[in-house]
């Protein structure tokens, strides 16, 4: 299957990360489109910036990683989406603190427009994959929108949890947990649904989960919600995946060696790799583990994406070197 006839759609929305030291173009979906848009897959994005100066910025971002404008709206009343970023305690350099500005453009994303750039540049969307979160969402304007999207097309449902504290409700994760195939939460998201849907106690202490539990509340919430898999990402400790079979993967126990910088968008960067196994047909471990690899790489730079396209030509280089196991599946699908 060509790329072509496997396309990518992402949904939700596209803003500024403003750290101290410099302003970043970051948001989720937009951090999982600009890796993919390197690797040539051509994603349609699905957003909505203002009329502003700040949206020059993104537009730029999105000509040099080879991304389409065709499904991003400009909006003439509320701004492109800004985030104020600090980091908690300078000898942790996971710990950040998020100001998520309110009513911002992304939040208005137009449903008629977004149907029709899907439809237009993405005629067999239903052969393909579509990404979405949560924090789009939190506005009944976007979250029309996505669910038009959503019950348009046949595409596999990537759902990329991305809780923010004070930006999404309990509607909202049921109703995107509905819609999903593929969930992928990080170890924190995944204890919050199992206290919510499986009635486990809440954490009181930062504790790592066993194997045990993970596999646990993922087999639940596969069932509860009918989805096809659910990719658990660790931080430095991997992943793990479970799939509607039984089948349960595990990520090496050594950590991958990253002197770490930031780790905003390490989440997103393994979202990115695992949407490219998928449309390349990469053998799902093989795809899990490059994710994993890219992910930790990519907490070795400022921000969600490198600024040097010498970083993503080693990792081309890299996999174009690798000699793939034999799969029967077809690839990375569940």
């Amino acid at each position: 299957m060509s790329l072509q006839s496997k396309p990518i759609i992402i949904f939700g929305e596209t803003l500024i990360d403003d750290f101290p030291d410099q302003p970043v173009v970051g948001g989720a979906p937009f951090n999982v489109a600009r890796s993919l848009g390197y690797f040539d897959c051509a994603p349609l994005v699905i957003s909505r910036v203002g009329n502003d100066m700040t949206a020059e910025l993104i537009r730029a971002d999105m000509q040099r990683f080879k991304l389409s404008a065709t499904g991003l709206q400009t909006d003439q009343h509320y701004p492109t989406g800004r985030v104020k970023v600090t980091q908690d305690d300078s000898t942790d350099k996971a710990k950040h603190h998020f100001e998520i500005l309110a009513e911002q453009a992304y939040d208005y994303i137009d449903s008629q427009a977004a149907t029709t750039a899907m439809q237009q540049a993405s005629p067999v969307h239903d052969q393909g994959i579509f990404y979405f979160g949560t924090l789009a969402q939190r506005n009944p304007v976007s979250r029309a929108a996505l669910y038009a999207l959503l019950k348009e097309t046949k595409a596999i449902k990537y759902l990329d949890l991305n809780l923010r504290a004070m930006q999404y409700s309990l509607t909202t994760i049921e109703q995107s947990l509905q819609f999903a195939d593929i969930l992928k939460v990080n170890e924190e998201e995944l204890q919050i649904l199992a206290e919510i849907y499986l009635s486990k106690p809440k954490q009181v202490s930062e504790c790592a989960l066993d194997d045990a539990d993970i596999q646990v509340y993922a087999t639940a919430l596969i069932q509860l919600f009918k989805l096809q898999a659910i990719i658990t990402t660790l931080g430095e400790r991997g992943y793990a995946y479970l799939d509607k079979s039984g089948q349960y993967l595990r990520s090496a126990s050594e950590a991958a060696k990253v002197e770490v910088v930031d780790t905003v968008g390490g989440g997103d960067a393994f979202s990115a790799i695992f949407l490219l196994g998928m449309q390349r047909g990469w053998p799902l471990l093989t795809s899990l583990q490059r994710a994993h690899q890219f992910a930790a790489a990519i907490c070795g730079v400022r921000g969600a994406v490198a600024s040097d396209a010498g970083f993503y030509e080693q990792w081309q280089q890299r996999w174009d070197t690798e000699t793939l196991p034999a799969t029967a599946s077809g690839g990375a699908k569940p």
